[in-house]
């Protein structure tokens, strides 16, 4: 694969991303908006926009966080490492890497064991680090939410995962599902970066950091050209 065609497809994948995480940030706020208007407007109210409204803040969060990792925009105290040598802060960066995807590891096995009784899936062996997957299981696909109610391109998941019962409120195997998801996506983060810093084309784990001096003095003097 080309270079020119490496960055289109990246591209294309960020504008995924960035959409699909303005979608969920507009989605709260309209189903926000529109319960206001229904208790004092109308004297009513939307039954599951609360729930539906703390469940896409849940995805928001989880999908955002891994996609900060991606674009380096967590914050860093960086004030240690800008006085080690290139060869220290390369090591220093993979050390902290190493524990991210440590840390990764045992957040993938505890989101997917979470979510994988609720989708009738057996979930992983092994007390710290998979192992393998259990034989014997309690499924908990029945379990559906408090209120949202169950919507037809849902209808599926009755057969696949319920064993055709009916769902009156949709399965928790779906708003859970970001759990595995985003983990999954946070590790992949993580050895992205790892990589890069085993390149030597980074040479820490977190590239964004607070203000420097330089961008206090630009910002001061953006500020002074409007009063004037």
């Amino acid at each position: 694969m080309s270079q020119g065609a490496s960055k289109t497809s990246g591209g294309f994948i960020d504008t995924l991303e960035e959409t699909l995480i303005a979608a969920l940030l507009g989605a709260m706020t309209v189903v926000t908006f529109a319960n206001v208007i229904a208790r004092f407007v109308f004297n009513s109210n939307i039954l599951w926009a609360l729930e539906l409204t703390v469940f896409l803040f849940g995805w928001l969060v989880l999908l955002g966080a891994s996609y900060a990792v991606k674009k380096g925009a967590h914050l860093g105290v960086d004030a240690l490492v800008n006085i080690l040598s290139p060869a220290a802060r390369r090591i220093v960066g993979l050390i902290a890497a190493a524990a991210c995807l440590l840390f990764c590891l045992l957040l993938l096995k505890g989101c997917y064991d979470y979510w994988a009784v609720f989708a009738d899936l057996p979930p992983t062996s092994g007390r710290w680090f998979p192992t393998g997957f259990e034989e014997k299981f309690r499924s908990q696909s029945f379990y559906e939410v408090d209120d949202i109610p169950m919507i037809a391109p849902f209808r599926w998941l009755e057969g696949a995962i319920n064993y055709n019962e009916a769902y009156e409120k949709i399965p928790k195997a779906i708003p859970y599902f970001v759990l595995p998801l985003s983990a999954s996506l946070l590790m992949l983060r993580f050895v992205q970066v790892t990589l890069r810093i085993w390149q030597g084309t980074e040479d820490r784990l977190v590239a964004s950091h607070e203000l420097d001096e330089d961008e206090i003095s630009e910002a001061a003097e953006r500020a002074d050209k409007l009063e004037g």
